[in-house]
């Protein structure tokens, strides 16, 4: 079993799962940040390379891809189970998508030269790295497969729980544009499901602030990939 990195827990997954010398190592130049709603933290393909890597400790950063007609849509959300810039850890000097932050929150900011560094001398940073890279992968292949399959209904309520386990609180601001843009469907839509999830007293919802009434049954309405993507996680993550 790993030791904490610390007496009190930072509140970052990947982070908690260190040993305190690995932790010591990694975070001698980190800074506590704060990233607020719409925060752009990487620009798809952005040139001049990536300067810091990003660990949260709450909120949620949205993955996202730009077509050619300018449309966003959804290709993964990290919050306090991973790290944003894991592609530096691949080799490369850039981010292959956009990421965003989209409910506030804060985090620990490093710079990536003392992550490429600590991940050379810490067994286990380097582990875990590689273990939540094969999760990143499965998580975006479970997606495509959910879109492919599952109702708008299905993956919203799957989306909203993923939010709730990052936020951890019953209360979040997002709104349906937003939404919209995650799940690849029209706004219209989004409004629509949002009221039958909120007569059927999973939800409610004013002026952007969603809460989440009933877990238990969101989860029996979402599908069943958020149940399996939690359950890769909690495996190859020990």
């Amino acid at each position: 079993m790993l030791l904490p990195a610390a007496p009190k827990q930072i509140g970052n997954r990947l982070l908690n799962r260190l040993p305190k010398n690995e932790y010591k190592l990694l975070v001698r130049s980190e800074k506590a940040i704060s990233l607020a709603h719409g925060v752009e933290v990487y620009r798809e393909d952005g040139r001049g390379g990536l300067s810091h890597v990003y660990f949260p400790t709450s909120g949620m950063i949205s993955l996202t891809i730009l077509m050619e007609n300018g449309k966003e849509v959804e290709a993964g959300t990290i919050g306090n189970e991973g790290m944003i810039g894991l592609s530096v850890a691949q080799g490369l000097d850039f981010s292959p998508t956009k990421a965003i932050s989209q409910i506030s929150g804060e985090g620990l900011r490093i710079p990536v030269s003392t992550f490429l560094k600590a991940m050379k001398g810490a067994a286990t940073l380097d582990k875990l790295v590689r273990r939540y890279a094969a999760y990143s992968l499965r998580y975006a292949n479970q997606t495509v497969a959910c879109n492919l399959l599952h109702s708008v209904k299905q993956r919203m309520c799957r989306w909203l729980l993923m939010c709730l386990d990052r936020v951890e609180k019953d209360e979040f601001m997002l709104t349906h544009e937003f939404l919209a843009e995650m799940l690849g469907v029209r706004r219209q839509t989004v409004t629509v499901i949002a009221g039958t999830l909120q007569t059927a007293n999973l939800i409610t919802y004013h002026r952007g602030v969603i809460r989440i009434l009933n877990r238990k049954r969101m989860e029996d309405a979402s599908c069943e990939c958020y149940a399996v993507t939690k359950a890769f996680y909690d495996r190859i993550m020990q």
